[in-house]
């Protein structure tokens, strides 16, 4: 009889590190290491302890305290912990300082995005700059457990000795490697400006937002088509394009890559040609993730990075999604309450109950255009189209002031004829 065997392989697991200020509040740490373990999660890796410390400042030479680091050490040796993963981005010397105490793959906040980038990253370029990013984040910081790193990815190849001498040289190879990157893009980057210029003369829509907030099940829901979406962290890496017409008016719609709080600059300077599609788009639809307890804070960080990009006059739809789970965080609270709102409501009129009651809060009076939606179950996407509709109409007739088709009403669009 043939002998069987086990297989299965053990889940890589990790302990979190942060560090906070002093004046820092509890539960956003909490709420940072959350999102943390989130990340560590999308690449595969299992949380297992969270470690905190308050600090007016990290330590220059291990990021946190002796007594911490101790701590951090102990318990990493007695459960076999894989890797330390830090919430803030580590200094070459600090991160060589930890590996050698720890004995451990070390990540920061960083690095761990550009992994996920690299396993999400599909088409040819998004591949080449998410390889070009890593590799120049991790050149200053390569260490003995991260030689031939490059190797295990398909990447460079090094036949270097041991020690210091092999990690000299696995940096040449590195270097040279960067060079190849950067010609391979510079091609690619070309290639992605003419096809932007040839739809120079299209109206052009861009979803924007926090990571895992929805824009690719919109997106999904608007075009029809089988756009990859996921309920983890940078779901889509790639920005995809399609066309769509309402009302006899095209436009293009294009879903882009998540921002989330510390993204790494070097991935904003690699990805220069995805987020000129940010730039050059008409029309912005941020999706907000409402049922989302720090979905303000979101809204900050997405507003804080088109700053950088330097596109925040352009006209926008901010959508608030998921509110069927914000409905249900409403319901908890009202069962602690009395409620007043009738049993016998239907479906129908507790959703428009819902929906007017969220435009009376202050979310629904932004100085911009509010549409709350549920992508999922496609709640409210009447209204979604609508404000589409007339953002995408506006820009249309500029580029086109003489084009009327007599069939079609233009001023009358409801959404509701694109309905299935």
């Amino acid at each position: 009889m043939a002998k069987t065997y086990d297989t299965g392989l053990k889940k890589e697991t990790a302990v979190l590190v942060a560090v906070a200020k002093p004046d820092q509040a509890n539960h956003r740490t909490i709420e940072y290491l959350d999102e943390l373990a989130f990340l560590a999660e999308t690449k595969g890796i299992e949380t297992i302890k969270t470690f905190t410390q308050k600090l007016d400042k990290p330590d220059k030479k291990t990021f946190i305290g002796k007594g911490k680091l101790e701590e951090v050490d102990a318990y990493a040796k007695n459960f076999e912990v894989d890797y330390v993963i830090f919430d803030d981005d580590l200094t070459p010397s600090q991160l060589r300082n930890l590996e050698k105490i720890l004995k451990r793959k070390i990540y920061d906040r960083s690095l761990l995005i550009l992994d996920i980038f690299l396993i999400r990253a599909q088409t040819a370029q998004a591949k080449v700059q998410v390889e070009l990013a890593r590799l120049q984040y991790l050149l200053p910081r390569l260490t003995r457990m991260w030689t031939h790193l490059e190797r295990q990815r398909g990447g460079t190849s090094t036949r270097g000795g041991a020690g210091e001498k092999e990690i000299e040289t696995d940096k040449r190879a590195i270097r040279n490697q960067i060079t190849i990157l950067k010609e391979r893009l510079a091609k690619i980057d070309k290639q992605s400006m003419t096809q932007r210029k040839n739809r120079s003369r299209q109206v052009r829509c861009a979803l924007v937002g926090y990571t895992n907030v929805g824009k690719s099940t919109i997106m999904r829901a608007i075009t029809k088509s089988n756009v990859f979406a996921e309920n983890k962290l940078f779901a889509t890496v790639d920005s995809t394009v399609r066309k769509v017409v309402f009302n006899s008016i095209p436009f293009l719609l294009t879903d882009t890559v998540g921002f989330i709080r510390k993204l790494p600059h070097s991935l904003i300077e690699c990805f220069k040609s995805t987020l000129d599609e940010v730039r050059e788009a008409d029309v912005l639809i941020h999706v907000v993730d409402i049922s989302h307890e720090a979905f303000e804070d979101h809204i900050d960080v997405v507003n804080t990075t088109l700053a950088e990009l330097k596109v925040v006059d352009k006209p926008t739809i901010l959508v608030f999604n998921k509110i069927d789970l914000y409905e249900q965080q409403l319901k908890d609270e009202e069962a602690r309450e009395d409620s007043d709102n009738p049993e016998f409501m239907t479906a129908e009129e507790k959703e428009k109950a819902l929906i007017d009651r969220l435009k009376s809060t202050y979310h629904g009076k932004k100085d911009y255009t509010t549409v709350f939606i549920a992508a999922k179950d496609k709640t409210n996407f009447e209204e979604l189209r609508k404000e589409i509709y007339l953002k995408v109409k506006e820009k249309y007739f500029t580029i086109f002031p003489n084009y009327v088709n007599p069939m079609i009403d233009y001023e009358n669009f409801t959404g509701e004829e694109l309905s299935e």
